[in-house]
């Protein structure tokens, strides 16, 4: 006759088992991650949108000329502002100030600049003020010329 044996599994040592199993699944899954997503990141940051810089541009309100300086580095929009603007520009025009903010904010946030929202109450100072930046981000944009 066949003697049965009778093994005895705690189920402490059943739980260290499915532990041990899973942080192991899971370190196999993050090594192919890391591995198989690097061509991925390398495209993508090799990718220059802009030249870095300061980049200026103006436009004209009426009888004055007010100067947009925008700071890009290689990907990034840092900073949008408003350049040597008089105060009584700032008087006479008291939207320019918010609406460049408004844009700017947008912006910063890596917001396309076609993409921009624009409130309703400043839409018109608003669009004239994301005229001169595109055309201060043209100057900074990266042209990549293809050789054959």
């Amino acid at each position: 006759m066949a003697k049965t044996k009778i093994v005895v599994i705690q189920l402490k040592e059943i739980i260290y088992t499915i532990i041990f199993a899973a942080l192991g699944i899971l370190l196999i899954l993050l090594l192919i991650s890391m591995f198989t997503n690097k061509d991925d990141d390398i495209t993508t940051s090799n990718q220059n949108l802009y030249k870095a810089g300061v980049w200026t541009s103006a436009f004209e309100l009426y009888d004055s000329a007010i100067n947009i300086e925008v700071v890009t580095d290689h990907n990034h929009i840092n900073s949008v502002r408003l350049v040597n603007i008089d105060e009584a520009i700032t008087t006479m025009y008291p939207l320019i100030n918010p609406s460049l903010e408004a844009i700017a904010v947008q912006l910063y946030n890596d917001v396309p600049i076609e993409q921009v929202t624009l409130l309703k109450d400043s839409q018109y100072t608003q669009q004239l003020l994301l005229d001169a930046i595109k055309l201060a981000l043209s100057k900074a944009q990266v042209t990549t010329d293809v050789v054959e």
